[in-house]
């Protein structure tokens, strides 16, 4: 069995023999192996190094209390965050992240564990949240992505804050924008209704497919209390 040692100076220590990985063909399939696997954990580092995530998830949450601040807090429980410190940033989707599951991030190390965020950790969030003290007011928050087909391309994470609209409502504006922003990051004209597939579920933008997603938290206020809605987009390293 091959296992990697170590990469130095474009070359490939295993097993006390080394390989040169510029051109691993030239060093037969195992090498080639190694060299493969060094170029992913290369890529990997880099992305660390970068700050570039590698994967994202979805989630959404409601909150009331009394104080407006707390009702808040109780959104982020709801939502399954209140342990991280987040950070908001804007906007981008990037080449190669991946839509994870909730229940894929975990917040300890174990066997077959990828993805890991623990308490206290910086968390970075595309996230969107609205609040009312109006008994009966509706309100909503949704994040929408434009996600490309294409792992090479990046797509456009986008947000909401809606009153008196409805879950589906707020879904379908937070598409749209995502799909606009992201059209005109590409200095492109976006007409929605000539852009989408309906059967397909897809948008074409300048030749390209991107795939709708949102997540969206909507609730109607009550009597004496805070109501706050909260949906986030949360980056993984």
């Amino acid at each position: 069995m091959w296992t990697i040692g170590t990469e130095v100076a474009g070359m490939i220590v295993a097993h006390g023999k080394s390989y040169y990985n510029s051109e691993p063909e030239d060093y037969g399939t195992a090498a080639a192996d190694l060299s493969r696997a060094a170029r992913g954990r290369a890529q990997t580092l880099r992305r660390s190094k970068l700050m570039i995530p590698s994967g994202l998830y979805f989630t959404k949450g409601v909150g009331r209390h009394k104080l407006k601040l707390a009702s808040f807090e109780l959104a982020l429980r709801k939502a399954g965050i209140e342990k991280f410190n987040l950070v908001t940033v804007s906007s981008i989707f990037p080449p190669h992240c991946v839509v994870l599951k909730r229940e894929m991030v975990v917040e300890k190390p174990g066997e077959g564990v990828k993805y890991i965020l623990s308490p206290g950790q910086i968390v970075y969030t595309v996230i969107a949240r609205n609040e009312t003290n109006e008994h009966g007011r509706l309100i909503s928050a949704g994040v929408g992505l434009a996600q490309p087909i294409d792992p090479e391309m990046y797509g456009y994470l986008s947000e909401v804050h809606e009153f008196g609209m409805t879950t589906d409502k707020t879904s379908e504006l937070a598409e749209d924008l995502a799909a606009e922003m992201l059209a005109s990051t590409l200095g492109l004209a976006f007409d929605p209704d000539k852009s989408w597939n309906e059967r397909k579920e897809e948008w074409a933008i300048a030749g390209k497919i991107y795939r709708p997603r949102s997540i969206v938290q909507a609730a109607k206020g009550e009597q004496k209390l805070w109501t706050s809605v909260v949906a986030a987009a949360i980056f993984v390293p």
